[in-house]
């Protein structure tokens, strides 16, 4: 098994679990709502949560999978050489994006977050633990656009 591969099931694993935690604690937020009448205080908060890591993490999977967002007219009309060239343009700017954006902010909003001591109003976590997303799939996003662009490089086909 290639590293690749490896790296695509651990990451729909940690996807997988993550929804299938987000669908519980929604579902418990509206059992509590509604048929105890007396709401859960967390709830919101950690959907909240959820939701984020698992936009992020997804982002970074349909990275891998080149089934990210795209619009793709002029890659459609380009053929051969010039195809080539502008998706090793497209990852380079993909990975400039998630050295800048993910890893080195994200890096700077766990940091900031973690020394101010900011915590969660409903579950008293640190907030830098929740932002720890960023950097994290920053890094699953630069993983799979240099791949990407090797396997651009060699013409393998992804």
């Amino acid at each position: 098994m290639n590293h690749r591969r490896i790296v695509d099931k651990t990451l729909e694993t940690f996807l997988i679990l993550l929804l299938g935690i987000l669908v519980l604690d929604v579902v418990w937020q509206v059992a509590s709502r509604y048929l105890l009448a007396s709401p859960s205080k967390f709830t919101d908060e950690i959907a909240g949560f959820l939701l984020m890591w698992v936009s992020l993490f997804g982002a970074a999977y349909v990275t891998g999978k080149n089934q990210h967002m795209a619009i793709n007219l002029l890659e459609r009309k380009l053929k051969g050489k010039k195809k080539k060239t502008l998706r090793l343009i497209i990852n380079t700017i993909i990975i400039l994006f998630a050295v800048f954006v993910f890893l080195i902010g994200g890096t700077w909003l766990v940091y900031t977050r973690f020394h101010l001591g900011q915590i969660s109003p409903a579950l008293e976590l640190p907030l830098g633990y929740v932002y720890l997303v960023l950097p994290i799939s920053g890094l699953f996003i630069m993983y799979y656009s240099v791949d990407n662009t090797i396997n651009e490089l060699t013409n393998k086909i992804t």
